[in-house]
């Protein structure tokens, strides 16, 4: 069964057209439309006007290149950059006047949720108790299971791209005792659900996320580390990357192999967010997963409750919370 997925997110919104079957994706077409959303996006978290206008264009461009490749009803979803805003409201009906498609937005446990799922199909039975971190612009998702669904799902406001808006501001580099802030807090946020990782003792701990992916290529020797799957992200070499990370203004960052320019404004908060994560919950190194939000949506989509199919038309009453 062909179906597409579209993710509204605060750097990019991407479509991911799949040919779904029982526990399988076979990728057909991929798309991004980048975003500049940081610019318009106030510290507490309001989008304005020209940020509305430039989500709703990329919404409806990628349902549009859904419908070319067969996809009528791709299924939209939003994460924190529209979730956790306080003009929400407007933010989507900004969308439905360029697309007909309804937005789903997803809370912040479920996304974990699915991310584990598409962790877990990736790994299979075999990787045994799982623990799968993902850090987003907006939020942190952790989750923990030992079968095919997570038994602990949780989502903290440790997005990258919300830490460097609230706690670096408009200083590029930040200083000093805005970075010790930073880790303070981070590590406050962390505390119950790291003393719950460690409480489990997972077996594998794998990373999903184009940050935890980029900063796995600047930690490697070459600057590369091979294909998603095989890489590995390690403590030590994070450590070192954070020191080089805070002295340097994004401009100067986004010349580091691994860190694209888009990033590379919030590329120390991530790093500090997954080091942080790493260290208190004694994860060390993590695996790097190709497969993550977009991937479990589709994944739960296809399959109802019961095991049976559910059409794409109707898939996102799986997935969603109130729009309003």
């Amino acid at each position: 069964m062909r179906m597409a997925v579209v993710d509204a997110g605060s750097k990019t919104v991407r479509l991911f057209v799949a040919e779904v079957e029982w526990h399988e994706l076979s990728p057909v077409h991929t798309a991004k439309w980048r975003l500049r959303l940081v610019e318009h996006v106030a510290r507490d978290g309001t989008m304005s006007r020209a940020g509305m206008d430039q989500l709703a264009h990329a919404v409806a461009a990628a349902c549009r290149e859904s419908r070319r490749w067969g996809v009528r009803e791709p299924i939209v979803f939003a994460t924190a950059v529209v979730r956790d805003a306080p003009n929400r409201p407007r933010i989507l009906e900004a969308i439905g006047e360029r697309c007909d498609v309804p937005v789903h937005l997803l809370p912040g446990e479920r996304e974990s949720e699915l991310t584990y799922l598409a962790a877990r199909r990736w790994t299979g039975r075999q990787a045994g108790p799982l623990v799968v971190l993902d850090i987003g612009g907006g939020s942190f998702e952790v989750a923990y299971g030992d079968g095919m669904t997570a038994d602990i799902a949780v989502s903290l406001p440790l997005g990258a791209g919300r830490l460097t808006r609230e706690h670096f501001a408009c200083q590029d580099p930040p200083s000093p005792s805005q970075v010790k802030d930073l880790r303070r807090y981070v590590r406050g946020q962390l505390t119950e659900v790291s003393a719950q990782v460690r409480e489990v003792g997972p077996r594998t701990v794998v990373a999903t996320s184009r940050t935890f992916d980029q900063l796995s290529r600047l930690c490697s020797p070459d600057g590369d580390g091979g294909t998603a799957g095989a890489r590995r992200l390690h403590r030590t070499p994070l450590r070192r990357a954070i020191k080089r990370l805070k002295r340097l203004p994004a401009a100067d960052r986004a010349r580091l192999p691994g860190i694209s320019a888009a990033r590379s404004a919030q590329a120390l908060a991530g790093a500090i967010v997954a080091e942080t994560a790493m260290r208190t919950m004694e994860a060390d190194p993590v695996l790097i997963c190709p497969w993550a939000i977009r991937e479990g949506v589709l994944l739960q989509a296809f399959e109802s409750p019961d095991g049976t199919r559910v059409s794409a038309a109707s898939a996102g009453a799986c997935l969603t919370m109130p729009s309003g």
